[in-house]
């Protein structure tokens, strides 16, 4: 797709009810949606390597509707686990959250694990998507991740969308890649770089104290980009959670399959004794939810301000999602992403373009760059050819060319007198 596509209609109206949260907090800046009644403990939502507070908009949406608080975050730049732990206590902190219920998927469910076993008194549950327990896997198949931060932005780009089978998909999956394609495209050079170095990071998730009964495993049984062996060791650490399969949905069912996601979360909630407060919503649309809404952009409304502690930005809505009666938004507008014979072919296209970046690099130059190692190698002979051939030639002008000039000086001494004394 030459032209970009647009953004499906539910995110469209979901970006015009929600209001965007940036506040910083230390030397992180935190990024995050927070939607439903406030009086609810909260869900909150970790993305993958790849993902943003964006892609858990249906999500949010929908059981927010349902009278549940959700929290979608973007992982802010960290550089290592404990930081992440540390980080993410003061984020709770500063929105005066002291107890939460996390959803994490691939990197996120990771995160989510970490914190629950340092930090065990804050986390009431788990729900865990397509994540693993070790990074031993990630940073073998990343060598280079110490020199990470180095690395251009689309060579960092074109290995965090490695994982992503970018053969033909079903149009519901197509969607999805394509929505977290342009998701990935509006991540900075650092912010992939510091995921990146979370995933190769040594780190092991040991024994929690929170009980199995309180996690729920979901993942996927078609292709993923997790490994089957990594999933199948996540359910054998906690032998009785409550398992969720979805037949496929591939790396992003929270996209391609909101309904069962959903539900899946929602009888999560219930289990552990979260009780909704649906009176305390007003004014949502039901068709908000826009669960057949596919594809995806960046979106434009983003309603963005800082708020300390548990304050957020005043607008019609209110921070908790609650519309005052007369302030009757109108019905959320259908997707604008039909199903099309093109869709497999565009969700192609769309990889293959994000892989490749906006570098105008030619395909010889692309090539040359696949493997940093190898650059970095090629780089340090380069440097000791060019050192050595300077040396040689310094050697050949200062000490070489007057030693042959002088031999070259006696020589035809030596032929002049041979040929005097033959003449005499």
């Amino acid at each position: 797709m030459k032209g970009g596509f647009s953004a499906p209609g539910d995110y469209i109206y979901f970006k015009s009810q929600v209001p965007l949260h940036k506040i910083p907090i230390g030397s992180k800046q935190w990024r995050y949606y927070d939607f439903g009644p406030k009086v609810v403990p909260p869900l909150i939502c970790l993305p993958g390597t790849a993902g943003t507070a964006d892609v858990f908009y249906k999500q949010v949406m929908s059981l927010s509707m349902k009278g549940y608080r959700v929290i979608s975050v973007d992982i802010p730049r960290v550089w290592n686990h404990h930081e992440w732990i540390q980080a993410f206590e003061k984020f709770l902190d500063a929105i005066d959250i002291h107890h939460v219920h996390l959803y994490g998927t691939s990197l996120g469910g990771l995160l989510a694990q970490l914190f629950a076993q340092h930090r065990p008194r804050r986390v009431r549950s788990l729900v865990l998507s397509n994540t693993f327990l070790e990074t031993q896997n990630f940073a073998a198949a990343m060598p280079w991740a110490p020199i990470v931060g180095w690395a251009p932005s689309f060579l960092l780009k074109r290995h965090v969308l490695s994982g992503i089978r970018d053969g033909p998909h079903e149009p519901f999956i197509a969607d999805s890649v394509d929505f977290v394609v342009s998701q990935v495209e509006t991540l900075s050079k650092d912010d992939l770089a510091s995921r990146l170095t979370l995933t190769a990071d040594a780190a092991s998730i040991g024994p929690l104290l929170l009980s199995d009964s309180l996690i729920t495993i979901m993942d996927t049984n078609d292709y993923c980009s997790t490994p089957q062996q990594l999933k199948d060791q996540v359910c054998e650490r906690y032998p009785g959670a409550r398992r969720a399969y979805l037949k496929n949905g591939g790396d992003f069912p929270f996209l391609s399959r909101p309904d069962e996601v959903n539900l899946h979360l929602q009888l999560h909630l219930r289990r552990v004794g979260v009780e909704p407060q649906p009176d305390l919503v007003r004014g949502i649309s039901q068709d908000a939810s826009g669960s057949s809404g596919g594809g995806g952009g960046d979106g434009d409304g983003e309603s963005s301000g800082k708020e300390e502690g548990d304050d957020a930005p005043k607008d019609d809505m209110g921070s908790s999602g609650v519309a005052p009666p007369e302030s009757q938004p109108p019905p959320a507008p259908e997707s604008s992403q039909p199903e099309s014979p093109d869709s497999e072919h565009s969700s192609k296209q769309l990889l293959s373009n994000a892989k490749l970046g906006a570098t105008g690099a030619s395909s010889a130059e692309y090539l040359s760059l696949l493997v940093l190692p190898a650059i970095l190698e090629e780089y340090h002979y380069l440097i000791a050819n060019i050192t050595f051939l300077h040396f040689t030639r310094e050697f050949c002008t200062l000490y070489l060319l007057p030693f042959y000039v002088a031999t070259l000086y006696n020589k035809l001494d030596s032929e002049s007198c041979r040929k005097f004394r033959q003449a005499v």
